[in-house]
């Protein structure tokens, strides 16, 4: 009886300790057939992102780009399209994806940069380069699943759309197009951090985390700000190799450049430059 009764007590500990650990290190895996992301949260609209890189062993230059993403809703998809400026118009790019509304599962996904267009066909049990697309330059790639996953080029749609929370730990299973087989990618929420925007209003954000080795043999870090109100990815810090990279977003004064550009040519209309005064 005395063994019995020095038993239950340790067993009972045991059990809230172990209990305790799980309600501290809250992992969700996240894919279409486990945790579904919460695509309510996805709000469609243009947005614009400030990246440049910072290469400590040349402290005068920084190397910018913009990034625009826009999310369209309708009523069974989400339509992303992406456009990446940069002032080497080898680094042109742009993407389109289409994902579903109900699950945001990946469906099509095309990129198109100085080399040609990478078009593939999506689905829960496989990928392959997208037939209906002329001078497909990922034909005749093929590859089979063995589950659904998500689009790794759509992170930071990705993201918004977590049940961010301190403590939690994400397993999101991820596939970046004609690469790596799809894998489960940890993603931890290391803390939070007020971020103060133009109008000096501070945005109380988590900060989502994942760390790792790449394949050229160093190690990488990667932090992302996300708003707790709003969902809004506003802000990310890469470190890598000795470089740094930031990736801010900016407010919506900027124009739709794409859309700008579109508008002029279906109108046939001049772009008028301003002239440059000589020197």
């Amino acid at each position: 009886m005395i063994v019995r009764s020095l038993r239950q007590p340790l067993w009972i500990l045991f059990f809230v300790l172990f209990a305790g650990q799980q309600a501290i290190a809250q992992v969700d895996t996240i894919s279409p057939q486990h945790h579904p992301l919460h695509t309510s949260w996805l709000q469609p609209g243009l947005r614009q992102y400030l990246v440049y890189f910072q290469f400590p062993d040349k402290p005068k230059l920084l190397n910018f780009s913009l990034w625009m993403r826009e999310v369209i809703k309708n009523q069974d998809v989400f339509e992303v399209k992406q456009t990446w400026y940069n002032a080497d118009t080898n680094y042109f790019k742009t993407f389109y994806s289409i994902n579903r509304a109900s699950d945001f599962s990946p469906l099509y996904h095309s990129e198109t940069g100085h080399n040609g267009q990478k078009a593939y066909d999506w689905s829960a049990t496989g990928v392959k380069a997208a037939d209906t697309v002329a001078f497909n330059k990922a034909a005749p790639y093929q590859l089979d699943f063995d589950g659904p996953n998500y689009n790794w080029h759509l992170d930071i749609e990705t993201f918004e759309m977590l049940p961010l929370a301190a403590g939690k730990t994400f397993y999101i299973r991820f596939y970046d197009a004609g690469l790596d087989p799809p894998a489960y990618v940890k993603y931890t929420v290391t803390g939070s951090e007020l971020l103060t925007t133009l109008d000096n209003r501070q945005v109380d954000c988590w900060m989502l985390q994942i760390t790792g080795k790449a394949p050229q043999g160093f190690d990488y870090v990667q932090t992302f700000w996300i708003s707790k109100a709003g969902h809004e990815f506003l802000k990310e810090v890469d470190s890598y190799n000795g470089v740094f990279r930031y990736k801010i977003k900016l407010p919506g004064l900027t124009p739709n450049l794409p859309e700008v550009l579109r508008q002029v040519v279906f109108s046939r209309s001049p772009i008028k430059l301003p002239v440059s005064p000589r020197r």
